[in-house]
């Protein structure tokens, strides 16, 4: 930073030691510092500096305005990622304003009392912008990573859900590192946070064991979200059973995992769930899943007939994945027997759907045809 504010030095201001009231004017060597001095030269010296930092800001808005549009072109074919280089359009402007308004200031407030403070003020909007604009930088990797691998046939569901899993994560990682570097430059340029710097550093052990005690949940919570990301123990859109609901996994962040539910709620969970407390994941290795249902019904159940209307039913569903079916007798007491039914899908949401379709059609064969194979009610007295 302190090298592109020298070089604007260089370029917009020369003959510094000599004194304002007895040199000439020296011409700009062109560039911005040519047109600031050509276009505030006649003006009042109070407006002076006023009029340069808004020509600089024009002239960032035009620069980047043009390259955006010329971005706009080049990828009109390819929607997703013009629109995530679209988002650094502001963040670059901003860059170039902080920046030529330095420049320009050079120009027309070479000796102004609220130089430093200006110039403390504008490196600090510049380093924000840079980290604004790394933020957004990042997000493009990943979208263009994500794209590139989503476009190629090869890679099967469960490896994508990986790479998102950990692209995101990382991410995430390389977002938060930036700010905290950001927040840093930014303190470091006032003169009392340097100096108070080494008093900290001189106490950092002290410090250390008080911070580290401060955010322990949050640092464990960190640790846990790393682990579930880089031991494949857990990935984005897993289907898992959590606090006795099932859900899939929307998204995993450095802190928490969300998980919506079959009913669209979302429950989130702090990433030392996943790594303390034993869950399901029916996704774990491959997707597909096998699962069975259960019936109690009289020992007048046609117990043929339901297999034939499975294998009627299971040949129109398309949520079977034609891996494995069975209708079996497991049990028979007490005048009643239990029919239980092994299905197989792709996934858990698959097999949740086959086994409802499935109960409902051998209910209702059950219903139209025998309803003598149905237990009948019992109804309970209230004062019994």
């Amino acid at each position: 930073m302190l090298w592109q504010s020298g070089c604007m030095r260089s370029l917009v201001f020369t003959a510094a030691s000599e004194s304002p009231s007895t040199a000439d004017p020296v011409p700009m060597d062109g560039g911005m510092g040519e047109l600031t001095e050509s276009a505030v030269r006649d003006m009042p010296e109070y407006l002076q500096p006023w009029v340069g930092a808004g020509i600089a800001v024009v002239v960032a808005f035009v620069v980047t305005w043009i390259g955006a549009a010329l971005v706009n072109r080049v990828l009109r074919r390819r929607p997703e990622l013009r629109d995530d280089i679209g988002r650094s359009r502001w963040p670059i402007f901003v860059v170039l304003s902080s920046v030529g308004t330095v420049g320009s200031l050079e120009v027309t407030a070479p000796e102004a009392e609220w130089r430093g403070a200006s110039n403390l003020l504008l490196l600090a909007v510049t380093i924000a912008a840079i980290a604004w604009l790394i933020v957004v930088l990042l997000h493009l990797v990943e979208s263009a990573l994500l794209s590139k691998y989503r476009s190629e046939n090869s890679v099967d569901a469960r490896r994508m859900a990986k790479l998102r899993t950990q692209v995101g994560l990382l991410r995430r990682v390389a977002v938060a590192v930036v700010l905290v570097l950001a927040v840093a430059g930014i303190l470091l340029l006032i003169p009392e946070v340097r100096a108070l710097g080494a008093g900290i550093l001189a106490s950092a052990g002290l410090i250390s064991v008080i911070a580290g005690m401060a955010v322990q949940s949050t640092l464990s919570n960190v640790i846990a979200g790393l682990q579930i990301a880089f031991t494949d123990s857990l990935r984005v859109e897993d289907t898992v059973f959590v606090e006795g609901a099932r859900g899939n996994v929307e998204e995993i962040t450095l802190t928490y995992v969300v998980v919506r539910l079959i009913d669209d709620v979302r429950l989130i969970l702090p990433s030392t769930y996943f790594t303390t407390t034993p869950f399901r994941n029916y996704s774990r290795g491959t997707s597909e899943v096998s699962g069975g249902i259960s019936l109690e019904l009289t020992w007048k159940a046609p117990v043929e007939v339901l297999r034939a209307k499975l294998e009627e039913e299971l040949q129109q569903n398309e949520y079977w994945d034609g891996r494995s079916s069975d209708l079996s007798v497991t049990d028979a007491k007490g005048g009643l027997m239990t029919v239980y039914i092994w299905l197989s899908a792709r996934n858990a949401g698959d097999l949740w759907s086959l086994h409802n379709s499935v109960r409902e059609a051998l209910v209702t064969e059950l219903q139209q045809n025998y309803p003598d194979a149905l237990p009948k009610p019992v109804i309970q007295a209230a004062g019994e």
